[in-house]
């Protein structure tokens, strides 16, 4: 745990003296927090949550934050769903997935039943949402159909995260303006 703090706390610092790799940055952590397997050992939801808090410091804009995460989303998201697709049969064999077939076929049976929504909820469910995308190539969703809503969901995801840090930011501010009688 205080390996991942010191990450999140050196990766904000970078962006706080380099303004202008906030794009790429946010790019490669949100590429890495919806690729397959990798998304585990990031913590790139609190640095764009982070990053979003400098945003309400006024030491960074929102817009190249979310363009660069948009792009590194749907990359990663894109690449998860043809490991899912290509490689969907092998990955179920793997531990944990072979030791819980039901599980599997409810992963099915929601991508049956819900579809393109399954991959929109997936966007915004954490730890689980690079597996939602590989679950989506395993379940043969049409790639036409995959392609827009996940460009949509990626758009949302991207703008929403670093926004909740950047609200969050200026809720930390206003609460210590209130008791530091500022």
């Amino acid at each position: 745990m205080v390996f991942v703090e010191g990450m999140i706390d050196a990766v904000l610092a970078f962006v706080r003296e380099n303004r202008e790799w906030a794009f790429w940055i946010a790019l490669v952590f949100a590429f890495g927090e919806n690729l397959a397997f990798l998304s585990i050992v990031i913590p790139s939801t609190a640095i764009l949550l982070g990053v979003g808090a400098l945003v309400a410091t006024g030491q960074l804009s929102l817009f190249p934050i979310w363009a660069g995460a948009s792009i590194g989303a749907l990359f990663g998201s894109i690449i998860s769903y043809v490991i899912g697709w290509r490689y969907g049969h092998a990955i179920l064999a793997l531990w944990p997935f072979r030791n819980h077939p039901d599980l599997i076929e409810k992963g099915n049976a929601a991508f049956r039943r819900w579809g393109i929504l399954a991959v929109i909820i997936g966007h915004f469910f954490g730890p689980l949402r690079a597996v939602v995308f590989v679950m989506a190539g395993i379940a043969r969703m049409s790639p036409p159909a995959f392609l827009v809503v996940n460009f949509i969901g990626c758009l949302g995801w991207a703008y929403v995260t670093p926004l909740f840090g950047e609200v969050a930011g200026h809720a930390v501010g206003w609460i210590w303006s209130l008791f530091s009688g500022a």
